[in-house]
């Protein structure tokens, strides 16, 4: 009885160890036969999960920027922030967490972002890009109206945007887009951009009235070469690579400029009530890139009307121009990754009064380790304020950043 007994829980062990090996086995299996399903790399956009007939593909990125500034980090925007407490900073100031991809068919496209340290969903959206010369989007998205804005943050030639990108950009909003390329050869090259979108800003689902924010873009890449929202030459183009580009959008809601936030207001404004403002803006761009050469620069214009106020119009005017170069390409002796970059902007808030005039002048430095994916940039920044009705005020910046993509 004793001997049947153990028999019996030799052979409940026996086969609780074969189910285990089996399933160990079929375990195995399983990850044999997905490995040969589905490819995994790490890519210029992260990790990759690519299926083998290319129907599916997953990409996973995150991105840190590390920075140290003094006396203070955001750009001067008013008389008194001149005179500011000093505030010297060192933050982490963008984290961002980056799926795309696409699905079902390489040309349905899908992509979001978000912003770790503020919990800011930034980017979702779905593109349709089958054609070239037809191309459908829907979503949140960073409208294409300026390349400086566009461009992302990680790829910018300076620690950050410009003193103009808060007065003009459109920022961030929901709605729906047809664009492509016309490839006709030659001068006939051309880019554009349609959009219907709620006006709103990022984040708000809903609309302010029944007007919505319509907008435009055309460019001309009058040498055949299409040039890509990017800040640098890291490609070294061999051929000159220029475009010229011309947007333009009209919209009526509560605020008068738009942020990563969302929807605020311009100095001298407040948030108003629903339809309020009617703003029309126009912009006109050029950008070069050739060996190592780079070039950019934006002109804008921008009117208020307030409509509930005797349509009482203001018109801000704004411009920038940038260029960078890696001079190494002329002096053997300089560091093959360090670039120097040089930008001067300009606005003014009201064009009425011609005396009132703020200004920025930039100079970069930039090492890339590994492109804009682990890229070190240094800058220092001279800003002046000029009003009719006070003193020149004026001052310095310094600000140093890591930008590491992972």
């Amino acid at each position: 009885m004793y001997k049947a007994s153990l028999l019996i829980r030799i052979s409940k062990k026996t086969l609780s160890g074969l189910i285990f090996l089996l399933s160990l086995n079929g375990w195995a299996q399983q990850i044999k036969d997905t490995t040969k399903l589905i490819n995994v790399r790490y890519g210029d956009k992260g990790i990759e999960l690519r299926t083998k007939d290319n129907k599916f593909l997953f990409q996973l990125q995150s991105r840190l920027q590390f920075r140290f500034s003094t006396p203070n980090d955001q750009d001067p925007l008013t008389y008194d922030d001149y005179s500011q407490d000093k505030e010297t900073t060192f933050k982490i100031n963008r984290a961002r967490l980056k799926v795309g991809g696409h699905a079902f068919e390489p040309w349905l496209k899908y992509y979001w972002e978000y912003e770790l340290s503020q919990s800011n969903l930034l980017d979702f959206r779905i593109m349709v890009e089958k054609w070239d010369w037809l191309s459908f989007k829907v979503g949140q998205w960073k409208v294409e109206y300026t390349r400086e804005r566009f461009i992302s943050s990680g790829e910018q030639q300076t620690v950050d945007r410009s003193l103009i990108n808060r007065p003009f950009t459109a920022d961030r909003q929901m709605g729906v887009e047809v664009y492509g390329h016309l490839k006709g050869g030659g001068i006939a090259d051309f880019n554009y951009w349609a959009a219907a979108l709620t006006g709103t800003g990022r984040g708000n689902t809903i609309n302010d009235d029944k007007n919505l924010m319509y907008f435009g873009r055309a460019q001309w890449n009058f040498l055949g070469r299409y040039l890509d929202f990017e800040g640098s030459d890291l490609e070294f183009h061999e051929k000159p690579t220029p475009i010229i580009a011309f947007s333009g959008l009209t919209n009526r809601s509560p605020y008068t400029r738009f942020s990563q936030s969302g929807g605020g207001s311009l100095e001298g404004y407040e948030n108003g009530l629903p339809g309020q403002y009617r703003v029309n803006q126009w912009n006109l761009e050029s950008a070069f890139m050739y060996r190592g050469f780079s070039w950019q620069s934006e002109w804008h214009t921008k009117e208020i009307v307030d409509k509930l106020n005797n349509n009482e119009t203001t018109i801000l005017k704004g411009y920038y121009v940038q260029a960078g170069y890696f001079f190494h390409n002329a002096f053997e002796w300089w560091p093959k990754h360090l670039e120097i970059a040089g930008r001067h902007a300009a606005y003014r808030p009201d064009n009425s009064i011609r005396q009132n005039l703020q200004d920025e002048t930039t100079v970069a430095f930039n090492w890339f380790f590994k492109g804009h994916k682990n890229k070190l940039t240094s800058e220092v920044s001279y800003f002046s304020f000029q009003d009719k009705t006070l003193p020149l005020e004026a001052g310095w910046r310094f600000r140093i950043q890591w930008d590491i993509s992972l």
